[in-house]
């Protein structure tokens, strides 16, 4: 993948201490969309990505503190049980701009 090819990524978190719970949520939630209150979409590029790490190492306490960044795949079928599972109005698209399948349960 090209350095400024964006992408999906799937962002989530368990974090210990409830005022960093905060903090990195409210951070987060400038950036990227909550599909859950610990699990975002993002969509960026690596240098974004990196960028968004290195300022969430600065807000988290790395022996406490669980945060994970998954790149998703170009081609995703996405299942949800439950609960709506994306906001609103939010459509996941692929690179040619076609909507990515989303079956719900």
């Amino acid at each position: 993948m090209a350095v400024r090819e964006s992408r999906f990524y799937l962002v989530c978190y368990d974090i210990s201490d409830p005022r960093r719970l905060a903090r990195l949520h409210r951070y987060l939630s400038a950036r990227a969309v909550p599909v859950q209150y610990s699990v975002f979409i993002l969509w960026a590029d690596s240098v974004k990505v990196d960028a968004l790490v290195r300022e969430i190492l600065e807000i988290i306490n790395p022996r406490e503190d669980d945060v994970r960044v998954y790149p998703l795949p170009r081609q995703i079928e996405l299942e949800t049980l439950g609960r709506r599972g994306l906001p609103e109005g939010l459509l996941l698209t692929g690179v040619s701009g076609a909507p990515l399948p989303l079956l719900e349960a």
